[in-house]
């Protein structure tokens, strides 16, 4: 028999969910099997599922041994990853990263551990603020996703609540996400919104756009406003109004005017102004806008955080 008491960070989720994140190597048949049959309890009595956790909670699991995992630092991942970070802001509860060009935001098959969150990690592990043997089931996350050959910020999360709330709020688009953007030519009108359909290609990696809807296609709105144009090229702002994969990239090449050095949805040669090595699109501002309750994270509303500096724009 072993006991796991539940910290804030575990708190408020479901059973199951704690469960499946804590013994990654457990079957679910078998992990619900051991709370139908009583080898898992909540405060030593019978539990469901569903049942959501408090902190303070004390569950005791008659289960094997196997699913234990033994911490070690030597088994510690995100060690491998570099701790250093473009910090644009940091509390005890976020903090805002500067993601550069070509650096990945999760781990994939071909870069394992080097990746922003893996940064992220081993940035705290240093500082003493995140340690996976004070943790049941939480490790800092990061919020939103940025491409890998986009640059831009990117919210992390110190603790469970954080988390929660920011998705939440993304969710509910009260975190305004805005980009610069260096476009070939420049557009019949100074600013509009732009709207279309788009259809993901999985297979691909890549999207198209639409004028009018189409079998599985998905509304976009993309508002947009030139800041400064010379004779090849125009500095914009955008600003989403629905956030679909590729969407900034995709759209402003249908209405004719693709980024600077986008590859993939460019005119190949036509849009390679300085032989970029990435397609100029940069995540450089977030403004915090709820429209309700969040939590802990109040103290964020009405704030606003810039990157200090955007390749492309000097």
């Amino acid at each position: 028999m072993r006991t796991i008491e539940i910290k804030e960070n575990d708190g408020g989720q479901r059973l199951d969910k704690f469960l499946s994140k804590r013994f990654k190597t457990m079957p679910k048949s078998l992990m619900y099997k051991y709370i139908r049959t009583k080898y898992i309890k909540i405060n030593g009595k019978k539990c469901d599922k569903s049942d959501i956790l408090n902190a303070g909670d004390i569950l005791t699991l008659y289960i094997k041994d196997e699913f234990f995992e033994n911490y070690n630092e030597k088994n510690y991942e995100f060690l491998k990853a570099p701790d250093k970070l473009d910090i644009v802001y940091e509390d005890e509860n976020i903090i805002l990263l500067d993601k550069k060009p070509g650096v990945i935001v999760h781990q994939d098959k071909s870069y394992h551990f080097d990746s922003l969150v893996m940064r992220l990690k081993h940035y705290l592990y240093k500082k003493g603020e995140y340690n996976p043997e004070n943790e049941n089931s939480f490790s800092p996350a990061l919020v939103n996703r940025i491409d890998r050959n986009t640059g831009g910020l990117v919210i992390g999360a110190k603790n469970a609540e954080s988390l929660r709330i920011l998705n939440d709020k993304m969710r509910s688009r009260e975190i305004e996400k805005y980009y610069l953007c260096k476009l070939c030519g420049k557009p019949k009108h100074p600013s509009g919104i732009l709207e279309g359909y788009l259809v993901k290609d999985n297979k691909n990696n890549k999207v198209k756009v639409f004028k009018n809807p189409v079998k599985n296609s998905k509304n976009i709105k993309t508002e947009y406003k030139i800041l400064k144009s010379d004779e090849k090229t125009s500095l914009a702002e955008i600003h989403l109004h629905t956030g679909r994969t590729h969407q900034i990239r995709a759209h402003m090449a249908f209405m004719g005017h693709p980024l600077v050095g986008d590859s993939k949805y460019g005119k190949n040669k036509k849009n390679f102004i300085n032989s970029e090595k990435y397609q100029a699109l940069y995540a450089y501002k977030l403004v915090f806008n709820f429209k309700s309750d969040a939590g802990r994270l109040n103290y964020l509303n009405g704030k606003e955080f810039k990157v200090k500096e955007v390749w492309f724009n000097k």
